[in-house]
């Protein structure tokens, strides 16, 4: 099943279960990729259903630092849990030292490495990750290495 296909699916089912907080969540989801469908013209391929969920997400999260930072606890809360019904539909993440395995075969295929090759390691190493992983982590781990 798409990804797509099970984000419908998940809505309706949290129309029958009255899952208002989940409800709310999907159809804000739906919306958004129905407005990056608008905007390319096609159907969304999952690539792309995944980056607009990333996008959600990170909206989401500026939402919950400026909510905290104002101490509003109630809104905090409701941020997390849409949060987590967003991050159900991305891929698993690797682990830290998955990912640091990874950034070390990146830089041994590009051969000796400088600080001036960073953005080279961290394009091949977001390619390599496809997703798995937060550019920030990627980048943390490319400083680390280099």
């Amino acid at each position: 099943m798409s990804l797509s296909l099970r984000i419908n699916e998940d809505m309706k089912s949290a129309m029958k279960n009255k899952n208002n907080a989940t409800l709310s969540t999907l159809r804000l989801l739906r919306s958004a990729l129905k407005n990056k469908q608008i905007d390319v013209q096609h159907e969304l391929s999952e690539e792309e259903v995944i980056v607009v969920i990333k996008s959600q997400l990170k909206q989401l999260q500026d939402s919950l630092d400026s909510f905290s930072a104002a101490g509003r606890q109630e809104s905090v809360l409701q941020l997390k849990a849409e949060m987590s019904v967003l991050g159900e539909y991305l891929p698993a993440q690797m682990t830290d030292e998955q990912l640091l395995e990874t950034v070390k075969n990146v830089m041994a295929q590009i051969g000796p490495v400088t600080k001036a090759d960073m953005g080279k390691v961290m394009g091949l190493a977001m390619k390599a990750v496809q997703g798995q992983a937060d550019g920030t982590r990627v980048k943390k781990i490319v400083e680390t290495l280099l």
